[in-house]
């Protein structure tokens, strides 16, 4: 497995997870959240960028109820400085590695080491979170670079399971 959590003495290998930070779902999140989520979201990509380290897109589908592919609703906003070259993911579940080609894109590239950012922090990022630990990855949340649609929420989740700061993001990253 390319993650193994159990080595500690393995260099982390960073990449970095934008999920589902779609235009359909960025109207629920509080403007304040979602103004200071597009901001370190942001800083986290020029980050990733300036080192070469991996940044993967992650967008929910869903044939039934949406949102689809080559509609407005499915892209994520123009603020958000992606760029078609950044690997794309789509997934159908909550967890961004159940069904999809997650797991074997960060085999590929040598990752171990995931920063989780996006929306929601107590559905679709909590479950890759948790998906990611189950692929033996050493996941983090990335404090300020995750929403959903009620703030407190969000600040419980963050709390509850430790997310790291942009300056500890930007030591690993220093560092690998």
């Amino acid at each position: 497995m390319a993650g193994n959590i159990k080595d500690t003495d393995q260099k982390m290998r960073p990449a970095l997870l934008i999920i589902d930070v779609q235009n359909r779902y960025m109207g629920q999140v509080p403007q304040g959240e979602k103004d200071k989520g597009i901001f370190f979201i942001n800083l986290l990509i020029e980050l990733f960028r300036k080192h070469d380290l991996p940044i993967i897109r992650i967008y929910h589908t869903n044939s039934g109820s949406g949102p689809r592919p080559g509609t407005e609703e499915f892209e994520y906003p123009s603020s958000i400085n992606i760029r078609p070259e950044d690997t794309m993911v789509l997934k159908t579940y909550s967890n961004s590695f159940n069904k999809t080609s997650l797991n074997s894109i960060l085999a590929e590239k040598g990752i171990n080491t995931l920063f989780i950012s996006g929306f929601s922090a107590v559905g679709c990022v909590l479950a890759t979170f948790v998906g990611a630990m189950d692929c033996d990855y050493r996941p983090f949340l990335v404090k300020d670079a995750i929403m959903s649609h009620n703030s407190g929420y969000t600040n419980n989740i963050e709390q509850m399971f430790d997310a790291v700061s942009y300056n500890v993001v930007d030591l690993v990253v220093e560092n690998s």
